[in-house]
């Protein structure tokens, strides 16, 4: 895709709050606490793009599998689910990826939050998505069509794209929001290409990537 959005600037900022929106009951500042409480390996937004990755990749990839991917090996599953909160973030992306209606958000900070940290945040998003999507039981993510492995290079140029501190201009805010939609978008289309790999029939109404 020569003309991604993130193709044409150096430094970005968060997108507006309609491209924030939770996208769960939980929010991001709640999710991060239980993750930290929990000891979990990556940063919120990282395993918040495992899970949309994996579940763009496999068919049978549950709320334990996805524990067991990001949480230590001498933190329990039953501890962490004390907190409903991961059911609900798990739930909510099951629902919005599965969804007619396009309502699928990556989870990312805050308006409030410094313009470096929500920018390493979406690249950081963008990295746990590859990994996922990579270690699913698909198979090789470059077998998919050419239109779906633009969006995946994309992607995966998103992991390397940062910003200085205080570079938080009304015109990067308006790039990043270019940005987050673009992920928002190429999520989606990519699990609907990938449904018939998972076994599954796209969902009616959703539109792919042909």
């Amino acid at each position: 895709m020569d003309d991604a959005p993130w193709a044409s600037f150096s430094v970005v900022a968060l997108a507006p709050d309609h491209y924030n929106l939770a996208m769960s009951a939980a929010t991001y500042d709640q999710f991060e606490q239980v993750l930290r409480t929990a000891r979990a390996l990556p940063e919120p937004a990282e395993a918040h793009g495992t899970l949309a990755g994996a579940l763009c990749s496999s068919r049978n990839y549950g709320l334990i599998e996805w524990l067991r991917e990001i949480l230590p090996d001498d933190s329990p599953d039953e501890e962490a689910l004390q907190t409903p909160v991961l059911q609900s973030v798990y739930d909510a992306m099951v629902r919005s990826l599965g969804s007619a209606d396009s309502d699928f958000q990556p989870l990312l900070p805050d308006d409030a939050s410094p313009l470096s940290s929500r920018a390493d945040a979406l690249s950081s998003w963008c990295q746990g998505f590859l990994y996922g999507l990579g270690s699913g039981t698909t198979g090789d993510p470059s077998s998919v069509s050419a239109e779906a492995g633009e969006i995946i290079r994309d992607l995966t140029e998103i992991t390397h794209v940062g910003v200085e501190a205080g570079d938080d201009t009304e015109e990067n805010e308006v790039a990043f929001a270019e940005v987050v939609e673009f992920v928002r978008v190429g999520v989606q289309l990519l699990f609907v290409e990938l449904a018939p790999a998972r076994g599954e029939e796209p969902v009616p109404g959703v539109t792919s990537i042909h």
